[in-house]
């Protein structure tokens, strides 16, 4: 391997190391480089002795992306097995000599030589969240999710065993001016490969980043196609209107490079000194655009300042994700319709198949590397022979989209106590054929079974679903009722229960006497946070089932808006409402637990942060806690009757008997409504 930077100024690492999964015998990194770098792991659990493994080819795989951009995915076997809840330090050698504490010394907490890592015997204590826009102007959760770690970094048994993001870790659709810029540097900085444009009014990506419309205007150059909904249309030929449905698109990302670029600029500090001093592009000068650069770049400015903090608990917190429609676009396979208009359209198909790729490579491999080995061999063969203006053969990159689009094993599971099945509600979709333009379910038919068939035997069980399985009714029948009058895609009508199919069996395998009875729900994308007690009725056993979610970490809904539906839910679908049983919920009974913090009468929490749940020996939640980005007091969602106590919660970690002896007489004694709320 050469260890010769081909640009000397280059830092050799650009992002990570992201700790990935982690099991007794195997270790899962992900790093990114300028170089392909020659690695030693170095193991050192506080209590046993060191081991050193030399990175070969088998335990390190390179996929280079660029001139200077080499993307290495680490997966280890390892001879000697982890010890469990127990300190373990760890590092990554370059060239067996320089540590992280040379080349990445923000990865470091005071006092540390190396990074270090926990293996939890048990997945009781579980960091989760959603939604994280650079540009959004709040604190960024993951930094706040950093500081409660330094409060413990020593301590094993207070340390989280998983941060799991549920969605939305980048925004393709929704970029910012001086983050687009930034990214182009990233781009000519690294030489990352570009590509021909089939369908596009531009030839290739150089021409795109040169074009008059390439900021703040990208919607007049993303595709279109020909309308034919309604009588006008058919009279006169069809209206022309955007593939793509998102509001935001001024910006929204094409090319491979820009949205590899994107992720090595949102994960990492190291990204952005590659790109120091380099000029703006007209458009900050720009008189119609000069004040919106102005805002945005404060943001991004804020941003990058808490960078060293998100990358250094991803450096040292179990870290596994999923993707959701931000991560592609806006409305990503919300309808059979979507589907047939994106994917019928050669431009609209490459963009949608780069996010996907870069996907792959950043997020998706580190969750389930055995089942990307194939198509990594195809991203090999697409990498290995770019023309001579660095651009990627058209064909092969298309005919690794086409794999890519069929390619159903993004989903994954932890065979932990208690599990976690992370669900794919995005491209095994249950479409209506009936009616193309209604939402899909969120999970077909052969997926669904497939659920339920992993589900069998366990005792307990902690879900990951991108979007709520129960979310609030009333923004439930909104979205409902646009579908009804053709405007679903307006609305971002996907929820479990918009498909009648999907609702009835996800319910059916709750029911189901050989599934848990205890279930905690993950969930994010809406860009608030609430927690459901639930209750599923006409069931032999009553099943119980937590929603829990955490949105955003850097984003947030509109406050008044909100603040609004929140009112209204409570109004329209009180307990005694008639209107209850005129909605597909009426076979649950749920209790929302109030957030310790709240207005009266408060269900829904809005502010950026990250979400925590502690569970008990039975999988069952013992505290929820939203850790508010802003670094107010983080704030409790409490079973109504539980006294608002001032308690701090507990340290990140396995409960202490008392605790969870106190938390199971509170369950126990708790006797959900028997109506729906």
């Amino acid at each position: 391997m050469s260890k010769t930077p081909p640009f000397a100024d280059l830092p050799p690492v650009l992002a990570g190391p992201i700790l990935r999964r982690i099991e007794p015998g195997r270790l899962v990194l992900w790093l990114a480089g300028s170089v392909p770098l020659d690695l030693t792991l170095v193991l050192a659990p506080r209590d046993g002795a060191e081991q050193r493994i030399v990175l070969d080819q088998k335990s390190c795989r390179l996929v280079r992306v660029g001139r200077a951009a080499w993307i290495h995915l680490i997966d280890v076997t390892l001879l000697d097995t982890l010890p469990q809840d127990t300190l373990i330090d760890y590092d990554l050698l370059i060239d067996e000599e320089r540590g992280i504490a040379h080349w990445a010394p923000h990865l470091l907490h005071h006092g540390q030589m190396r990074p270090n890592l926990v293996l939890r015997s048990r997945m009781d204590d579980i960091l989760y969240g959603s939604c994280r826009k650079p540009h959004h102007p709040s604190r960024d959760g993951l930094a706040r999710g950093d500081a409660l770690l330094a409060e413990r970094i020593g301590q094993a048994d207070a340390r989280p065993a998983l941060l799991m993001l549920c969605g939305d870790q980048i925004y393709c659709d929704d970029v910012a001016g001086p983050m687009l810029a930034a990214i182009h540097a990233l781009i000519r900085r690294l030489g990352l490969y570009g590509e021909c444009l089939e369908g596009a009014t531009v030839e290739d990506s150089e021409a795109l980043y040169a074009h008059a419309k390439c900021y703040y205007r990208r919607a007049d150059l993303l595709p279109g196609f020909k309308s034919n909904d309604n009588l006008r249309d058919r009279f006169f030929g069809g209206t022309e209107k955007p593939v793509f449905t998102t509001a935001n698109a001024d910006n929204h990302l094409v090319t491979l490079a820009e949205i590899m670029g994107m992720y090595l600029l949102t994960h990492s500090p190291l990204a952005w000194r590659a790109v120091a001093g380099m000029p703006a592009p007209a458009c900050a000068r720009d008189e119609d655009s000069a004040e919106r650069w102005q805002r945005e770049s404060a943001i991004i400015a804020d941003f990058r300042a808490e960078l060293p903090q998100a990358a250094r608990l991803l450096a040292h917190v179990q870290t596994l994700m999923i993707f959701d429609d931000h991560d592609v676009t806006d409305d990503w396979n919300l309808s059979a319709k979507w589907e047939a208009t994106a994917y019928g359209h050669p431009f609209s198909r490459r963009i949608v198949g780069n996010a996907l790729t870069a996907y792959l490579l950043c997020q998706g491999w580190g969750n389930r590397p055995e089942a990307f080995a194939e198509v990594l061999d195809e991203m090999d063969a697409l990498f290995a022979k770019p023309d001579h203006k660095d651009r990627l053969d058209p064909v092969r990159q298309d005919a690794l989209i086409d794999r890519l689009l069929a390619f159903n094993c993004w989903d994954y599971t932890l065979e932990t106590e208690p599990a976690v099945i992370v669900l794919d509600t995005r491209t095994r979709r249950w479409r209506n054929r009936r009616v193309p333009g209604h939402p899909s379910g969120l999970m077909d038919w052969e997926s669904l079974s497939e659920l339920q068939v992993n589900l069998m035997g366990k005792k307990a069980a902690v879900i990951v679903s991108a979007a709520p399985m129960f979310g609030v009714k009333l923004i439930e029948v909104v979205q409902r009722i646009a579908t009804y009058v053709g405007l679903a895609l307006t609305v971002d009508a996907e929820n479990w229960m918009a498909h009648r199919g999907a609702a009835s069996a996800m319910l059916n395998i709750f029911r189901h006497s050989r599934t848990p009875g205890n279930y905690v729900v993950l969930s994010g994308d809406v860009h608030y946070s609430f927690v459901y007690d639930v209750e599923v009725r006409y069931s032999d056993r009553v099943p119980h089932i937590w929603q829990i979610t955490s949105s955003g970490i850097k984003n947030e809904f509109p406050a008044r808006l909100l603040d609004w539906l929140d009112r209204l839910n409570r109004w329209l679908y009180s307990p005694r409402s008639p209107l209850n049983w005129f909605t597909k919920r009426r076979a649950l009974a749920l209790k929302p637990r109030l957030p310790d913090q709240r207005r009266s009468g408060e269900r829904l929490w809005n502010g950026s942060g990250l979400g925590q749940v502690w569970l008990d020996a039975h999988g069952r939640p013992d505290r929820i806690v939203q850790h508010n980005a802003d670094r107010r007091p983080s704030t409790r969602f409490l079973p109504q009757g539980q006294a608002d106590d001032k308690d701090a919660p507990p340290a990140a970690g396995a409960a202490s008997a008392s605790g969870s002896a106190r938390a199971q007489r509170l369950t126990d004694s708790e006797k959900l409504s028997a109506r729906t709320w």
